[in-house]
Formats: structure tokens, sequence, C-alpha cells
């Protein structure tokens, strides 16, 4: 008699079943992709200088995300204090007295405005490095552009969410502010891609390419790289970014980012604490920013915990989400 089509099936299913269980012991044993973090802050008595770097390594890495999130106290500040502090300093908030001041002619573009986005390219009157980078927006090409704004368009009103440097590779990200901060402060900023120290931490940009529909910020780096930054979410909890690198991050060479911030004390920083998982099963550990050396984490979120007097509602900075794998 022919067999059933049941009995087939019945006999399949120890082989189905084995197949199963080595795809899920798989799963369950392949170790989360964690990136090391350095600490190579030096201190400072200067609120207005960038004195921390937070150091990212790894192997293998193709893909992460990088949010910035509101701060955990920002329900209990009244007043958001913003103004530039240069007590400390020994610059009054000219350019700083170490920098190189290379001229431009100064001007403001708008590269794209619609419904939804305006981006906006600046060209300073000085600026400390000379590159002037190519920049596509849409069908629109510029060059020597010192920075791109990114504006999201809520109810009509253009807010701005992200801020990219295409001369020295630096971004800044912050979510749309509430009604009653204004438009918000930046507090740290960081670089992504190929970090190298030219004065300080920086990463050569050879041109960049804004897809504006879904919007997706295209970086060619000096080095023959490539990384995509999608803006994945512009909100009143965060502005995120996923990012995929064209080729996998090597930790015996350069870093893949540097979170760049300000730190004099606890209560006057723009970022004095950090938290992080070394796992996504590990419990959350959080030390002062003083106390980190070196650490491994799948997550880890750079900010504060105590209001600064300083860029108060300014948001905290996270990196995870490491992958192996660029889908």
């Amino acid at each position: 008699m022919p067999v059933s089509t049941a009995a087939r099936l019945a006999s399949r299913a120890p082989a189905a079943a084995f197949l199963a269980l080595l795809l899920t012991t798989g799963a369950t044993s392949a170790a989360p992709v964690a990136a090391t973090v350095e600490n190579a802050t030096t201190p400072t008595a200067c609120a207005e200088e960038d004195n921390v770097s937070m150091v990212l390594r790894g192997d293998g890495i193709r893909r992460l995300r990088i949010e910035a999130l509101q701060p955990s106290y920002l329900g209990t500040i009244g007043n958001d204090v913003t103004a530039p502090d240069f007590s400390g300093c020994n610059f009054d908030g000219g350019a700083h007295p170490t920098d190189p001041a290379h001229r431009f002619k100064q001007r403001t573009v708008v590269l794209l405005d619609n419904a939804q986005w305006r981006i906006v390219g600046m060209t300073l009157p000085t600026f400390w490095r000379p590159a002037r980078v190519p920049v596509q927006v849409g069908a629109r090409h510029d060059r020597g552009f010192h920075l791109l704004q990114v504006f999201k368009k809520e109810n009509g009103k253009a807010l701005e969410a992200i801020v990219l440097y295409p001369s020295d590779g630096y971004w800044r990200l912050k979510p749309l502010p509430e009604a009653r901060f204004g438009d918000g402060v930046y507090g740290s900023s960081f670089l992504l891609g190929p970090v190298v120290q030219a004065g300080r931490p920086v990463v050569n940009i050879a041109s960049i390419r804004v897809v504006p529909k879904p919007l997706a910020i295209h970086l060619r780096f000096a080095d023959g790289g490539s990384a995509v930054a999608r803006v994945t979410e512009i909100s009143r909890t965060r502005t995120a970014l996923d990012v995929t690198l064209s080729k996998p991050t090597a930790s015996a060479k350069q870093p893949f980012a540097v979170l760049r911030s300000m730190y004099v004390t606890r209560d006057n920083a723009d970022m004095s604490e950090v938290r992080w998982q070394a796992s996504p099963q590990a419990a959350e550990q959080a030390l002062p920013l003083p106390e980190v050396k070196t650490l491994n984490a799948t997550q880890v979120r750079f900010g504060r915990t105590l209001p600064s007097k300083h860029n108060t509602s300014a948001p905290d900075i996270a990196f995870g989400g490491f992958d192996d794998e660029a889908r």
C-alpha cells in the first residue's frame, strides 16, 4: 500500500526536530558582538573644551545604532542653562588659540526643503581645517560646507535634530525638544568611521551623499571605506541612526567611533557617567566618568543622572546594536 502523507510527515519529524534543535542551539550559543570602550579623557577647567574622548574599538562590526536620548532627569528641571561658560578657558568664544584659521567665503545654502525635511549647508568665515568635501543632496551638488543641518518639520515648523561637520567628521544629534525648552541644545558629539589624530580626533570624509526618502546619509571615507547612516527616528524621545559599514571593523587598527564631550565636575559636564551592558542578558552597570578605564559593552550610554549647570537639557548619546552582518 502507498505510504500515507501523514506517515511520510511522521517519518520526517525526528530529523526536523533535530534540525530545529541545532538551529536553536547555534542561535543561543553565538557570542554577541561587543565593542571595547576606552576612556582617553584629560582634565580641564574649561566648560567649552572637548576634553572627553571615549574611544570605541571592535572586531568584525558591520552595523550599529547611535541614539541621542533625553536625560533621565529632564522632567525635573525648570531652567535650561544653555549659555556658554568661558570662565575657566583661555579663549572667549572666538577660535580656539591652538587651531589654524583657514578663511572661506561665508554662505548659507538651503539644499532641500520639503514637507518633511529641511537640509541646510553652511560655510563659516574661518574653520580649523582646509578640506572642501563634496556634498550631494538629492540631485543637487555643492562643496565647501563646514556644517550640514538636518531639520525635521513638525506642524510646519523646522526643528534641528542633526548636524554633521564634513571637514572633520563630527556629528551632533538631539531629540526634538520639549516646547518649554525652545530649540533645545546639543551636548556631546561623536565621530563615525576610521578615526585618526590630526591635532584632535577626526574622520577624513571624501564625499557625502544624502538620500531624502527615506532619509539616509552616505559617507565615503578618504581611506576608501564607506558607511550609510539611516535616520530611523526623530522624535521627542530620541534621534536614532542605524549605521552600516562597508567593511568590518578591526580593533587592532583605528577606532570606528569616538564620543567627544566635556567634563569639569559632575555637575558641570555634558556627560558625567557611563552606563553599559556587557551582554544583552547582563545587568546594566554604571560608573562615574573618572572611574571608567576600559570596558566591553554590547550597549553603552554616555550621559548624566545629575542635572548639569551647563547645557542642562542636552541629550545622552548611546551606542549599541553592534552586529557582524551587513543586512
